[in-house]
């Protein structure tokens, strides 16, 4: 008990606001005492908590993280919500800009008999979680920059696009939290001039992909949710934007249009 307190009380001092909850997640990834020392003086540094006990919590998985790879944030399992709302069993789903793979893995992990998963993304670092993380729903993992790495095969196959790209704009980086400026791969988190470079290039490749009836959901922001909304409707989808008060999350929807023949 002693020790432990000792543990709150350090992490306390070093700013942490759930120090109880930290402390237990510490003591049960630690394997000994020298190795429970080390976890602490890495999260008292300032790094993620969840880059420190090598996992994070996303819609009720527990899902692997670690250094240099993006942290599934809680806002976005609206858009996991959405997206599963959407998906039959057996559907071609694909999570672009997957980073850890946390979208596809938790919309799989909803969806009774299964999907057809693939997760793309153009770090490395993070696909090596990514592999981890789809593995149980039979994903396939590929590696590249938006649709370049796909599989001809994918084409006009897939009902369900999810995407949680770099909405942040380049000067408002500075802004964020240190745990995320100074401990994740600026490349998912730095969104262009106004945060919508990487919007405006998923949209502009996305129709060959989808099949028909096909979704394409991304999260963004309420105060840019009506330009991506714009870069989506550009290329003939109907759209429609849905916010959660209660998340602070906003996800724009687009869906291709029935054949009028």
């Amino acid at each position: 008990m002693r020790y432990l307190t000792s543990l709150v009380e350090s992490l306390r001092a070093a700013g942490c606001v759930f120090a109880e909850e930290e402390a237990d997640l510490l003591l049960s990834a630690a394997k000994d005492d020298g190795h429970l020392a080390g976890l602490l003086a890495r999260r008292v540094a300032g790094e993620p908590l969840e880059h420190v006990v090598g996992w994070a919590e996303f819609c009720g998985l527990r899902v692997e993280v670690g250094e240099g790879a993006f942290v599934p944030r809680r806002r976005t399992e609206f858009l996991v919500e959405q997206a599963a709302a959407l998906t039959r069993p057996g559907a071609v789903v694909l999570d672009l800009c997957c980073g850890v793979g946390a979208l596809g893995a938790a919309v799989a992990a909803r969806v009774p008999d299964g999907v057809e998963l693939h997760a793309a993304d153009i770090d490395p670092a993070a696909l090596a979680y990514a592999r981890r993380n789809v593995a149980p729903y039979g994903g396939a993992v590929w590696e590249g920059d938006l649709y370049g790495p796909l599989p001809a095969s994918l084409r006009g196959r897939v009902d369900v696009l999810l995407v949680n790209a770099p909405y942040v704009p380049t000067e408002e980086i500075g802004l964020m939290p240190p745990e995320a400026r100074d401990h994740e791969p600026l490349v998912s988190l730095d969104g262009g001039a106004d945060g919508l470079d990487v919007h405006r290039r998923v949209a502009a490749g996305a129709r060959p992909w989808l099949a028909p009836g096909g979704h394409l959901l991304i999260e963004t922001s309420a105060r840019q949710s009506a330009a991506t909304a714009g870069a989506l409707a550009s290329v003939g989808l109907a759209v429609r934007a849905l916010t959660s008060e209660e998340l602070y999350a906003t996800v724009v929807i687009g869906s291709v249009r029935p054949d009028p023949s």
